[in-house]
């Protein structure tokens, strides 16, 4: 489990201006899972304190690759660095493990059978040798019968972080979607008994080292406990679950509509990684980010704007200076809006970019108009 660093910097602008002149950090390689429950429930971390990152906030579990147990990554200076491929899958299937105690992997050479179940005593012993580097994650796997299911992991956007940040990651985020439970009304005694231990193969642990708990929550409940100021979110935690919570809206009103409730959600929500254009505002439409799916798009947030009330707002299309002219991009038709203070972000809010640029073209016109009247 290794340490993840925030996407943007709240330094004071002189040691802002101070960076810009160096050349930018190289980004980390590291991955991150937007894990949902059987039940359309994502799954955030409660990050310690005393993080040298982060720290307080709730996430979505992942970290840094490593070569000692996912494998290489292209070298810095190859676009291919910041592209989906088997290390990122797999780092990402193994800090979920690491930090949750949810091991996303099958029997091998059983892909159509549900997840592996180990007792929770062995999961939780493999949990200290993998993050002590004891055994590669692969090897332990192996030695267990299982293998990771990388297939079921679906890119959801590339986080890259800004040039004028110190420490930067060029994170590759993914949906993974637990098998739903089995129908009740036609499930067997052995669907019932094997669907039981799966139950209990997914229920998150905090590792107690990184994170101290560990819940499955709707997404629109994470975002108004953010907005009620009960946890932290940063921008990328905030703009992915806002997109989740267009899909995931909770229980059906009817329990024996339950499965297909959920797999209608789920189905809705794999449409919209794949569907082009991704935008709706005419503005929006002529953008080429538009044509980029959310699966494939890459995003380095830009600080476009100070609002009067100290919120920075956050332009979302470009793709960092390691992708510059590559044609990949992010999304323009929304920003995020965050007050960032001591190390931390809050009242995170994701609006409508136009919306945002109107309401400040309409203020400074009225202070234009102030300023006028007062030299009359």
């Amino acid at each position: 489990m290794t340490s993840k660093a925030s996407h943007y910097s709240t330094a004071s602008p002189s040691r802002e201006e101070e960076r810009k002149k160096k050349p930018p950090a190289e980004p980390r390689p590291s991955s991150s899972i937007v894990l949902l429950s059987p039940t359309n429930q994502v799954l955030l971390l409660h990050r310690v304190k005393t993080s040298s990152s982060f720290a307080s906030a709730h996430v979505f579990p992942g970290g840094n690759l490593s070569g000692f147990h996912d494998g290489p990554v292209p070298p810095p200076g190859e676009l291919a660095r910041h592209e989906d491929g088997p290390a990122y899958r797999l780092g990402a299937v193994r800090e979920t493990f690491e930090e949750s105690g949810i091991l996303l992997a099958r029997r091998k050479g059983r892909g159509d059978a549900g997840l592996l179940s180990l007792p929770a005593a062995e999961r939780d012993a493999a949990r200290k040798r993998i993050y002590a580097n004891e055994v590669p994650f692969g090897d332990w796997l192996e030695s267990v019968g299982g293998e990771a299911d990388l297939e079921n992991l679906r890119p959801f956007t590339r986080w890259i972080t800004p040039p004028a940040t110190p420490k930067r990651f060029t994170t590759q985020m993914y949906l993974y979607m637990l098998p739903l439970a089995p129908d009740e009304a036609a499930a067997t005694p052995s669907d019932l008994t094997s669907a039981a231990m799966q139950s209990e193969a997914v229920l998150p642990t905090p590792d107690g080292t990184e994170t101290t708990t560990a819940v499955f929550e709707d997404a629109s409940t994470w975002l108004a406990r953010q907005r009620r100021g009960e946890i932290i979110l940063f921008p990328p935690q905030a703009f992915l679950l806002t997109l989740i919570a267009q899909f995931c809206k909770g229980s059906p009103s009817e329990k024996s509509r339950e499965n297909a409730h959920y797999k209608d959600q789920r189905d809705s929500l794999l449409s919209f990684l794949q569907e082009t254009p991704t935008a709706t505002h005419p503005k929006a439409l002529k953008q080429a980010t538009s044509n980029i799916s959310w699966a494939d798009k890459v995003i380095s947030p830009v600080t476009s704007l100070v609002r009067p009330d100290g919120r920075v707002v956050l332009s979302l299309d470009k793709p960092g200076p390691e992708l510059r002219g590559s044609g990949r991009g992010g999304d323009w038709e929304r920003v995020v809006l965050v007050r960032f203070a001591k190390g931390t972000a809050t009242e995170v809010e994701v609006m409508d970019r136009e919306e945002v640029f109107q309401e400040e073209r309409e203020r400074v016109e009225r202070e234009g108009k102030k300023e006028e009247g007062a030299k009359l």
